[in-house]
């Protein structure tokens, strides 16, 4: 980036000389009041050139309408508009492994957001509009556009929605894979916006904790090659010690086990002679690791080092080796998910590798983000390779995409019986309910068993069901008179017939005590005096038999005890009678009456760029030790200066780790001068040069 002001003859003579011929570019994008984005044709011109040209009236560039979330600018304002351009396209640039160009990763990311910020901050442009452009050319356009519109969801909180609304018109070039055949998984900005914003929500990304200098020095293959994919994650490239692969190298080819000649004497102190030999990048991982409170290393490769060099570190070791390019089983999925849980609820970090700790590491790192939290594989993916670039390779794309809704099925399923674990404990066995059998003592005398000339011949025998308990029930019920069951035949199915000749409930209560409690309790005829003009339903020749609603109702209408009217709701608690088909209880909360309650509160909710969860009525469970597995939106607040804006996103574990506010912007004023030089009279703030080496990434990791 350079400077408006002029110091050579040189550098005026071109100005001069660009002024007959102004470049055009697109029309500008606009992010902000005073933020927006456009593309010169390449080779894009120098920013100073730009800036001594945008002073002209004629100069002046398009500007593309705004959102509907920022206030609109009048054409008075665009036509005294005064503009400041930069660019970053020959600043930040991805190395790429193979046909891989971006996005760029996420120090990168925080550079230009700081970059961006000190701008903004600049008193001598606070009347200018800030403009960065970028070259026409698709793979500086769409990293140039993504990092402007991380920029406004990261540091201005807005919603990814709201960031990708100002470039939603424009065409942008799918990002594609670190493979050397064509791309068959395409990835676009919206997929990165969505899994950063998602990663925030989760804590899993968190600006004002992250060291730019700890991430570019580690992320070097001389250094060790691994990144912070999450807080509770580590990628990292497959150590190497020469010693131990010739050591076992030679083991095979002797199998004797006598050591060759020129060996002896060396076996004293074989842990000191392989410390002494283990590389520079190996001795970093393991002090590394052991300073961090890494728990578990997962290696997923072929055996470059002995296992042991962790083990004596206190940290514990997995093999889950499958091919490179290949896409592991389900069995070795489910037992990573599982043991990184395991150890990431304990409050450890797990590390992962394979070769080059990208393809393989990658896909397993991505099924437990999209097990665990919730994101898309398009998410989970674009965000990875965002923080660590490369990540997830060839066929390991289509399959997280096509396993994604499996594993999100698993997580239901572990949440079900993590909830069932926790609260009530096993599952309980259901049974078949009867009355509870008294004493012998208490038990009347049993009843005869009925012959055939006791019961209709076209009446169905009673259930088989204890006798004693039947009469036991009867006993109870027959002072009372219990009410009529709902008919269960529906309507439409019943023969036609007058309303008059319908038997209420109250005829039903009369004719039920009078049975006898040792005879079968079955349904009475319709009178012979009464006219009958309908046919008999099944309902009317099946025996009914007294259960244990029945008796319920009867102890409710008879006032008993409180705990017969704490089992069974009644008519001032449902709104409904007693023994009809009982409504929820307030303090349920099923799928339908919450998308009933969501439904009337969608008008509402929809005001808001972030939907908010609506607030449930009924008390709270009681805290579980274990968090839940299903992601969950955090709460925001709502910024006065961005009505419809997404607010600062807040974690839980940063609260608790007694962190700036979620809301502070601290990290780009203390952390600005690592990245960017500060500004002066004659120079405009600048981001800092950095030597950088790409990662530990050969042919023989990709299979095309």
């Amino acid at each position: 980036m350079r400077s408006s002001y002029f110091d050579s003859d040189d550098e005026l003579d071109i100005c001069s000389h660009s002024a007959t011929m102004p470049p055009k570019c697109e029309p500008l994008c606009c992010f902000g009041e005073r933020l927006y984005f456009t593309t010169f044709p390449q080779p894009t011109p120098n920013p100073g050139v730009l800036n001594r040209l945008a002073s002209e009236a004629a100069n002046r560039p398009r500007v593309r309408p705004r959102s509907r979330v920022l206030p609109p600018a009048s054409a008075e304002e665009d036509a005294n508009a005064t503009y400041y351009y930069f660019t970053i396209d020959d600043q930040l640039l991805y190395l790429s492994f193979f046909q891989d160009w971006g996005p760029l990763n996420i120090a990168m990311v925080y550079k230009s957001c700081i970059l961006i910020h000190e701008l903004l901050e600049d008193k001598d442009l606070a009347g200018h509009r800030l403009v960065l452009y970028s070259s026409n050319d698709p793979r500086r356009k769409a990293n140039a556009a993504l990092l402007m519109a991380l920029y406004v969801m990261i540091v201005q909180r807005r919603a990814p929605w709201e960031a990708f609304h100002p470039i939603a018109e424009v065409e942008f070039m799918p990002f594609r894979d670190a493979g050397r055949g064509p791309s068959d998984f395409n990835l676009n900005i919206q997929d990165c916006l969505w899994g950063i914003w998602k990663a925030m929500q989760n804590g899993l990304c968190d600006m004002n904790e992250f060291d730019v200098e700890d991430y570019e020095y580690y992320e070097k293959v001389e250094n060790g090659d691994w990144n912070w994919i999450t807080p509770n994650f580590i990628a990292f490239a497959s150590p190497v010690d020469q010693y131990w692969i010739k050591k076992e190298k030679d083991a095979k080819d002797n199998p004797s086990g006598l050591a060759p000649r020129s060996s002896l004497g060396s076996s004293t102190n074989s842990n000191l002679a392989l410390q002494r030999k283990l590389p520079t990048p190996f001795l970093n991982c393991l002090d590394y690791f052991e300073k961090r409170g890494i728990k578990l290393v997962v290696r997923l490769n072929t055996q470059l080092y002995d296992r042991n060099t962790f083990l004596e570190r206190g940290i514990d070791h997995m093999e889950l080796y499958f091919d490179d390019g290949t896409n592991p089983t389900d069995d070795i999925v489910r037992t990573f998910i599982d043991t990184a849980d395991r150890v990431i609820e304990s409050g450890g970090a797990v590390a992962v590798h394979c070769k080059a700790g990208l393809g393989r590491t990658g896909t397993l790192i991505g099924a437990y983000l999209i097990w665990k939290y919730g994101f898309t594989a398009n998410e989970a993916i674009a965000f990875m390779r965002i923080v660590r670039p490369g990540s997830v390779v060839g066929p390991q794309q289509q399959y997280l995409y096509l396993k994604q809704l499996e594993w999100c099925k698993w997580a239901a399923v572990d949440e079900i019986k993590r909830t069932h674990s926790t609260t009530s404990g096993p599952a309980p066995v259901v049974t078949p309910a009867t009355p509870p059998a008294e004493t012998d003592e208490d038990l009347p005398a049993l009843p005869t068993t009925p012959t055939s000339s006791t019961l209709p011949t076209n009446a169905a025998l009673p259930p088989v069901t204890p006798s004693r308990h039947i009469a036991a029930a009867q006993a109870k019920a027959k002072a009372i008179a219990p009410p009529g069951q709902p008919r269960k035949t529906p309507n439409a199915k019943r023969a036609a017939h007058d309303s008059d000749d319908e038997e209420t409930d109250d005829e039903m209560d009369d004719v039920l005590p009078e049975l006898h409690p040792s005879a079968p309790a079955l349904r009475p005829k319709p009178k012979a005096t009464r006219p009958v003009t309908r046919g008999v339903t099944a309902s009317e020749k099946r025996p009914t038999r007294v259960t244990r609603s029945t008796t319920g109702a009867a102890a409710i209408r008879k006032a008993g005890t409180s705990t017969s009217v704490a089992s069974s709701p009644t008519k001032q608690t449902t709104g409904q009678r007693p023994n009809k088909i009982p409504r929820l209880a307030a303090g349920a909360a099923p799928a339908a009456r919450l998308a009933t309650s969501n439904a009337s509160k969608f008008s509402a909710a929809s005001k808001s760029s972030l939907p908010q969860i609506p607030a449930r009525k009924t008390p709270n469970p009681p805290a579980s030790p274990t968090p839940s597995r299903l992601p969950t939106l955090i709460p925001s607040r709502k910024q006065p200066q961005h009505t419809n804006s997404l607010s600062e996103v807040a974690t839980a574990a940063t609260l608790k780790k007694g962190a700036a506010a979620p809301n502070s912007d601290a990290w780009m004023k203390t952390n600005a001068s690592a990245v960017v030089v500060p500004g002066s009279k004659s120079e405009r703030p600048n981001l800092r040069s950095v030597r950088r080496r790409r990662s530990s990434f050969s042919s023989a990791d990709v299979i095309a």
